[in-house]
């Protein structure tokens, strides 16, 4: 045993007696030391106009002419690790599930591999009215049939005139949540301008609403000016967005470990769109083989308990330096009173059943696919996403997921269903390891509890004869404990492998819940279709239900709403539609200034002029909800006073080999300088003639000029004129009226 492993166990030994009766495992760990946390703000913020109506950046290769790789990064001890002689797993269930298989709701494609990259990384999240999906390096929006509303774009569509390394990098590891407490999405990648130095960016934007298309909060924060923040993980609190990386110390192509790093962002000033300060701890002084943590994710209508910490956890095969098998729990604490007071701090370790995690040697090429001797990535040396809390009132749940060997290198799931309550501490409820006796490999987890305790699980599943597929199962509350009951349903039967020789897979998939109903279940992964390119990845969103939502499956409402302002003084009505067996709606709105109302109409008096986002939520009776929100904008300004043309922006686009496209985005205010609406702006392209446009919500509009020759390296948009209805008399003030648009 070396120097290290000797310490390690030495260290560990002293914390089996620090949890003996009467004696603290947090005095132990705070005694170890450990450098405090690093508080700062966010080095940049704003708020977007609605992102509906901002310039659609196509996706684009990231490299050029070739497949771009993201490069993997094993863990800490790792490679050279050997799995035990006779790996024994008592929790295997082979045994194949003979409960009636989910029912499946919507289905569709998700975006594909439109940027040319590898591997996909899709991150997906269900509101009460949309789908959200992220991959490398594009997103979209559908609504929960599965019509597209928007996307696939660029990610970087959502920092476009934000500035700094997020509006110019377009880097990946992306992640979208619900926030359900708030009513709000959020969406993240990180920025890696001058990899492999530094300094390390995360982007995160937070949506000023429930509609995605609408407006977003901005923020760019410097996690590292020397290590890399690789493979970023997201979980939503009450008191802060939480985030683990894997770090790295990166010079020309190689990178070495330097440890976990744990980082809460300052959730409520991002909700309200207000400079944020991030908390970070750099876990490597704490213990330099920390790594592949994640952060909880909570779920349901119920927070966790007041004052409770975010829970971290990683798990720790005994051949990684940690003895035996098991799961850490940690604690993550952010004070915001008095930031550089919070405390990242060790709760307990948990023995788990043995299992073995070295599937090949922790080689990318692993799991065999059929038509291909090319093999793909079982990513055997983490968690994988999401850590998913739920709080039930007294009893606190948390499920999670790894990939093991369940024999020959054959790939299974091992997962954990972990159980406290006040009176007691973390525990393991419930673990199992899913591998149905068929000789079929099932990895790239994602698990998650719905509001009635029932548990799906979604995977890739291949073989030699069999191509990567997207596939679900699940068990209902009270179901035997440790098994998966529910039959396998096929959410996306894949008929081509990926012929890349890189062997990327994943590196994640997500599985959320319906906060409409607390119930439903979404599934994102990837798959191939035949005859697909090398890297031509794809991928498919499913829902599907256990039979635990009732009999007959409650959709959500519809909501919409009109308005009417003079002056400051509004006036709302609303509307709504749900199935007949819940008609009876109640209607709830928030005028987007921190006041609300209830009703299907709605009077409101805003104190000063100015843009809001208002949001209206039907519910029926029983219990599912929808929203739909609108910017309205307010002005004390009178008919004929003066309208003020602002910046013109600019932006250009390939359309075809040999064509572009220019596009030129209006902003028209009143003297007040807020956004005016319905005014028409009348120019001309030269070359190209007349257009014009109407603004609408923001005092935005967009001009365009399509199939441009190649040969014409720019063009010249002027405008002529603006007009209003309510403004007969005017003195018409005009900045800026003309801008060229460069050829891309």
């Amino acid at each position: 045993m070396g120097s290290r492993k000797l310490a390690l166990s030495l260290a560990l030994l002293v914390m089996v007696f620090a949890w003996a009766p009467g004696l603290s495992a947090q005095s132990v760990v705070t005694a170890a030391g450990g450098a405090p946390p690093k508080v700062s703000y966010s080095t940049r913020s704003d708020t977007t106009a609605p992102l509906r109506t901002l310039p659609q950046l196509p996706p684009l290769p990231k490299v050029l002419g070739e497949v771009f790789q993201r490069p993997r990064k094993l863990l800490p001890n790792r490679e050279g690790s050997l799995a035990p002689a006779s790996p024994v797993d008592p929790s295997v269930q082979s045994a194949v599930p003979q409960a009636a298989a989910p029912t499946s709701g919507p289905y569709f494609d998700g975006v594909g591999n439109v940027n040319s990259v590898l591997p996909p990384d899709p991150s997906g999240a269900v509101g009460p009215n949309h789908y959200v999906q992220m991959v490398n390096l594009s997103f979209a929006v559908w609504d929960k049939s599965g019509n597209n509303l928007m996307g696939p774009v660029s990610n970087n569509t959502l920092w476009q005139g934000f500035g700094g390394p997020c509006e110019a990098s377009n880097d990946g590891d992306p992640v979208v949540l619900y926030d359900r407490q708030a009513d709000r999405y959020m969406m993240s990648q990180f920025a890696l301008p001058n990899y492999p130095r530094g300094p390390f960016y995360q982007c995160i934007a937070v949506s000023q609403g429930p509609d995605p298309t609408l407006s977003w909060h901005r923020y760019e924060f410097t996690i590292s000016q020397s290590k890399l923040n690789d493979y970023p993980k997201f979980g939503v609190w009450q008191d802060g967005y939480y985030m683990s990386v894997n770090q790295f110390s990166c010079k020309f192509i190689s990178c070495s470990w330097a440890g976990a790093g744990a980082v809460a962002f300052e959730r409520a000033q991002m909700l309200a769109g207000q400079p944020a300060r991030m908390v970070y701890f750099d876990l490597y002084t704490q213990d330099p083989d920390l790594g592949g943590m994640l952060p909880s994710d909570q779920d349901g209508a119920t927070s966790a308990p007041p004052g409770s910490p975010n829970y971290f956890v990683q798990v720790d095969d005994d051949a990684w330096g940690y003895s035996p098998d098991q799961l850490q729990i940690w604690k993550f604490h952010v004070d915001w009173v008095n930031p550089s007071s919070s405390t990242f701090l060790l709760d307990r370790a948990l023995t788990v059943n043995s299992f073995d995690s070295n599937l090949c040697g922790y080689a990318r090429n692993c799991i065999p696919q059929a038509g291909t001797g090319v093999k793909v990535d079982a990513l055997s040396d983490r968690l994988m996403y999401r850590l998913q809390y739920r709080n039930f009132g007294g009893t606190e749940k948390l499920l999670l997921n790894q990939t093991v060997d369940v024999g020959s290198d054959r790939a299974g799931i091992r997962w954990y269903e972990l159980g406290k309550s006040s009176s007691s501490p973390w525990s393991i409820a419930q673990q199992s390891t899913y591998s149905p006796s068929d000789a079929t490999h099932r990895w790239m987890g994602s698990i998650a509890m719905n509001g009635n305790g029932s548990v799906a699980l979604g995977f890739s599943r291949s073989s030699s004869g069999l191509n990567p597929m997207i596939v679900a199962t699940g068990r209902k509350s009270g179901d035997p404990s440790g098994s998966m009951t529910q039959s396998e349903i096929t959410i996306k039967a894949g008929t081509g492998s990926q012929t890349h020789t890189s062997g990327r897979w994943g590196d994640y998939s997500q599985m959320t819940v319906d906060p409409s109903d607390d119930c439903t279940f979404w599934y994102t992964n990837e798959y191939y279709n035949a005859g697909a390119t090398s890297a031509g990845w794809r991928t498919h969103i499913g829902s599907f239900q256990l039979g635990d939502c009732g009999g007959t499956v409650n959709q959500p409402p519809t909501a919409s709403f009109t308005y009417s302002c003079t002056n400051l003084s509004c006036s709302f009505d609303g509307a709504g539609s749900s199935d007949p067996e819940h008609s009876a709606l109640t209607y709830e709105w928030n005028f987007g200034d921190n006041t609300t109302a209830s009703g299907v109409a709605a009077a409101h008096n805003y104190a000063a002029g100015g843009t809001f986002t208002v949001t209206l939520k039907v519910t029926d009776t029983g219990g599912a909800s929808g929203s739909t929100s609108q910017s309205v904008t307010v002005s004390s300004q009178s008919s004929g006073g003066t309208m003020v043309l602002g910046p013109l922006a600019g932006s250009s686009s390939k359309q075809g080999k040999a064509k572009w496209k220019a596009n030129v985005t209006i902003t028209v205010q009143d003297n007040n300088n807020l956004p005016l609406a319905n005014a028409t702006v009348s120019g001309t392209f030269t070359p190209g003639g007349s257009v014009a446009c109407s603004t609408g919500s923001t005092g935005q509009c967009t001009v365009t000029l399509i199939s441009i020759s190649n040969s014409t390296a720019s063009v010249t948009y002027q405008v002529n004129s603006v007009t209003h209805a309510s403004y007969p008399t005017l003195t018409f003030s005009i900045g800026e009226k003309t801008i060229t648009v460069i050829k891309p």
